[in-house]
This record gives C-alpha cells, structure tokens and sequence, in this order.
C-alpha cells in the first residue's frame, strides 16, 4: 500500500509523543518533532525522492538515522522503534497527550499514579475526584481536564485542507487512469478550500463500459468499502477518511458539482431563488417542468436564476448570492498577487534554513521582498533571539541586501507578547527595524477581558506592524484562546497596524469569518507562510484560499504592494 508523507510524520510525531511520556532526551524529541514538520511541509513525495534514488539526508532536520527510518516504514509501513515503543506503553495513553493543559509529565503522572490508559478512565477518575489529589494537579485542573476529555470525546475528526489534499491528489491521479474515465473532480468542502475536511465527495464522467466503480472500491488505500453500486460508491481510506465517488452524466456535471459543492445553506438559497422563476435546480441539472434547460456546467446552472459563476470559496450563503445580484461580487486574492512574505524563521531561531537561502528560494516563488521575523527570547524553547542576537542579524541582513539583488529583505522579529502587554525587545532595538511582527506565546488561558485587554495595549506600543495568528488556534490541537477579535480589528483600524492571515495549515489564523471583519474594517491582512524552511513558502496556497474564503482581494492584503509602497505602508506604524 502507499505510504505518504503524512503517514511517515504521524509516526514520527507518535514517536516524539511517546518518548515525551517516558521522559527521553528533549533533543532527541526535538529531532522526531522537526523532522515530522519536515516531511508534512515538502512538495514532493518521500517515496517518489527514495525512487529516484536521492539523498534523504538533504532534507532539513534528516540525519542518517531518520533517513533510515523514512526507508524501513516506506518498506514495510511502520518503524520498529514505535513497535516497541507500543509494548511498552499502551496507545491510548498517547492519546490523552492530546488534550490541552495535559503535558508529558502529568500524563507520565496519571498513567503511573493512577493507571490511566484511556480518555473513558481519564473522565471517570475527574468525575470522582481522583485526579486533585495528585501532586501538581488539584480540582481546577481536575476540572479543566474534565472538560477538555469531554469536548475531545465529542470531536469528530477533521482532516487539516494540507492533509487531505495528499489523498486527494493520490487519488484523482488514479481514477483518472481507469479506462473510460473523461472527467474527475473533488466538490464538498474541500473544494471550498475550508480550513479542515469531515469527508470528501468526488464525482466523475466516464464511458458506459468504464470500471470506474470497481476500480474505485479496489484502490490500494481502500480499508473498508461501505457501498458500492453502479452509480455511486462509499469507502473508508485507511487513514480514516470517508471517500464519496459520485458517477454522473456528462449533461448533469456541471448541476451536480454545483450541488456537492455546496454548502448546503447556499445551495437552498439557489433553489429557492429558482423557484421564483418558475425552475428546478438540483444535482441532475435545471429543469422547467420536466424539460433539463441546464446543467452540463455549473455556470449555465447560475446563468438560469441571472447569476454569475460564484466563486466555490464563497459559497456559504454569507451574502455572495445578493452581492452577485447587485454586481459586486469580489476579485478574489490569487496566489500570483502575492509581492513577498512578511514572516518567517531562520536557523537563527527554530529554523532550518540560512538567511540567504530563504531569501534565495524566495526569488524562486517570484517574490519581491521577505521579511526575517526570528522569535524573541521570551520564547526560549524555539531559541529567540536577545537585543545582541537582533542587532548582529540586522547586520547581516545589511551586508545580504549589499549582495542580493533579486529580493530585498526586510528586519524584522516576532516578539512576543507579555502578559502585560509590553512587547518582548526595547524599543530603541525595535527601532532599528522595518517592522515588528507581535504575537502570544503564553497564558492562553487568560479570561476574555484580560486577553483582549493584553493584546490591545501591545497595538499601542510605539513599534508594533502586523498581529501574528491572532487567535493563537493550532488546528486539532489547540482551541483558539478567549479574545474579542472584533474589538482588536476595530482598534487595528484606529491604529493603522495590520492583521496576520497565517498560512501555515496547522493554524489558518485569521479565520475566514474574521478576514471578512477586518475587510469591512479597512484594516490590511498579511498573508504570511510563517516559514521555517524554504519549502514552506508553498503553503502560501492555503492562506490563499482562507483569505478567499474571507472575500479578500488583492488591495485587501498588504503584501500585494510593490516594495515601495508597501515600505510607505510600514513607516506609519514605526514609532
């Protein structure tokens, strides 16, 4: 069966995550962490690289040892060292690692204490008052654990967009070969380019002799088949995500992938607007009484009602169909427009990558311009950066912008927010910048009022640009913390700064909802990779299609500006 990249960094992750239980070297965690983000985050699959022969030890973070790894579970789907690691502690164990609040040490703690293996005994012992008695815990713990136990219990699984579009990719490029197949698209969701996927609807066009579905139900990684008929199939691929293959005729596939697009609140709104003309919309096409008058595109099923095409991004009945009417629907951003990238990391910090080579692999996306935004010291474990660290690398940016002439970078750091609100760096440090990006590392758990109260008093210090991830969610793993975004976007406004769409897959932060606020806001969105190695700039894509999502066009983002403007842009929040 196929192993993808995604399968290789999960076991790396469960790796790091059991050895995090028992305690291992934090180095050795590190490197297992790393090199899992290193896999997720490359262009390229592992397999094809190790067929053509090439070095894995290349890759950032890959030594020997990992390249070996990558080798043995490509081989035989599974490394020997988690094999063991299993016997020793019980999977489900892992698991309670997930929950927020609960670190290594405390799940070490309520596995050797109190012989907890599962979320179900986890929730019983909160439930009776076990878990205050341990040291290090006590009953406001015991209760927050209750309550993420039971939140967790009640999540369904969500694939991140990134996760999903491997299988997806993997498996449009097999249908796509089975004989008689014409056309192959993924709708739902997905298509919508939403944050995180529940399942996925693929429908296709094929010959009247075409084992389209037999093929379908017969793919490697299949791991249970739920139906299967001549006209639709229902799968589950082994890593959990449910597949829906809709066969549908050449005159219907443009009403069909209209209607599995949906969502399904913009698509009653369509079928009741048909029905003040007097039609019929649904997945076969278009239909006045019983005659199909549309169908075969999904424009000319918009055409029928005095629509134009809308754009999948915005179809979630937020407005899109009342602004197509009155002809002001958005140009939405495209990745083309995208001058440079205002965040990301070095090997300075918690990076994998020189300076130069970031800058250098820039050039190759077509960028402008990067910006250098190393963590501050504040966050130690991702090795930030002091004033004397900054001031030597704002020196060494100096000489590169004397030997680079492609791209220009751009001083700056992503200084932490305190609790106070004071920023992480002097102000007469920051002032040698060209922006400061600002964000929370910490106290995640802080009331609403205090929160929102933190982050508006950092937008007041002298030297403050962009608000990083401004919610703090990772997606999956960690809830957003409590904060009044519309007040903060408010107060960007009246400042002048400007809000971060962070690319990266695990965060996806601003949320569509909130780039739509700050848009009515007039406040710019920067839409930033938040790379740590040269390859993650190909996440742009995502936040891409997040800012779509949130109606962004091209004068809503601040890196769609030519360098000088943008530099013009930025002056007026320094100082």
């Amino acid at each position: 069966m196929p192993i993808h990249n995604a399968d290789i960094a999960d076991i790396f992750d469960e790796i790091a995550d059991y050895l995090e239980i028992e305690g291992d070297n934090p180095f050795r965690i590190r490197a297992y962490r790393n090199a899992a983000r290193t896999v997720r985050g490359l262009g390229t699959e592992l397999k094809d690289m190790v067929a053509r022969n090439e070095d894995l030890t290349e890759l950032p973070g890959i030594g020997k040892e990992l390249a070996a790894k990558i080798h043995e579970i490509l081989t035989t789907g599974t490394a020997r060292a988690l094999t063991r690691l299993r016997r020793r502690i019980p999977p489900t164990v892992v698991e309670i690692l997930k929950l927020p609040g609960l670190g290594p040490k405390r799940v070490r703690t309520l596995y050797h204490d109190l012989h907890i293996l599962t979320l179900d005994q986890l929730t019983q012992a909160a439930q009776q008052g076990r878990i205050r008695a341990l040291a290090g815990f006590g009953a406001r713990t015991e209760q927050q654990i209750l309550k993420a136990a039971r939140k967790h219990a009640q999540r369904r699984i969500r694939f991140k967009i990134s996760d999903a579009e491997v299988y997806v990719d993997s498996l449009i490029a097999y249908l796509k070969q089975v004989p008689g197949v014409k056309r192959v698209a993924a709708a739902g969701s997905y298509r919508r380019c939403r944050d995180t996927i529940g399942d996925l609807d693929i429908l296709v066009t094929a010959a009247g002799d075409s084992p389209v579905m037999v093929c379908f139900a017969a793919y490697d990684e299949v791991s249970a088949v739920i139906s299967q008929g001549a006209t639709r199939a229902s799968v589950w691929l082994r890593c959990g995500l449910q597949v829906d293959l809709r066969r549908v005729a050449p005159e219907s596939f443009g009403a069909a992938l209209q209607y599995f697009t949906g969502s399904r609140a913009h698509n009653i709104a369509i079928r009741r607007l048909a029905r003040q003309y007097g039609l019929k919309i649904n997945e076969y096409g278009v239909f006045t009484n019983e005659r199909r008058i549309a169908g075969e595109t999904e424009k000319s099923v918009y055409q029928s009602v005095d629509l134009d095409w809308i754009s999948p991004e915005l179809r979630e009945n937020r407005g899109e169909i009342e602004a197509c009417r009155q002809k002001r629907l958005p140009r939405l951003i495209e990745l083309a427009d995208i001058r440079g990238d205002l965040h990301m990391h070095t090997r300075a910090s918690d990076g994998h990558n020189s300076i130069e080579e970031m800058a250098l692999a820039a050039g190759k996306h077509g960028f402008e311009y990067i910006a250098i935004a190393e963590h501050s010291r504040h966050l130690s474990v991702a090795h930030g950066l002091d004033a004397r660290r900054l001031l030597k690398q704002i020196d060494e940016i100096d000489r590169l912008n004397q030997q680079l002439k492609a791209v220009t970078i751009l001083k700056s750091i992503e200084v932490d927010i305190l609790e106070d609100g004071r920023l992480d760096m002097p102000d007469e440090v920051l002032a040698r910048l060209d922006l400061v990006v600002a964000s929370v590392h910490s106290q995640f758990n802080m009331a609403r009022e205090r929160q929102t109260t933190r982050i508006l008093r950092a937008m007041d210090q002298p030297y403050f640009t962009i608000l990083a991830h401004p919610s703090g969610r990772l997606i999956n793993e960690r809830d957003a913390y409590a904060v009044d975004l519309e007040k903060v976007i408010r107060h960007a406004a009246a400042r002048g700064c400007f809000l971060e769409l962070n690319a990266n897959p695990q965060r996806l932060d601003l949320t569509d909802v909130y780039c739509q606020m700050a848009k009515e806001q007039g406040v710019l969105v920067a839409i930033d990779s938040d790379a740590h190695r040269s390859d993650d700039f190909n996440n742009l894509r995502f936040g891409i299609g997040q800012a779509r999502r949130g109606w962004l066009e091209k004068d809503d983002v601040l890196n769609t500006r030519p360098l000088a403007e943008l530099l013009q842009l930025l002056r007026r929040t320094m100082g």
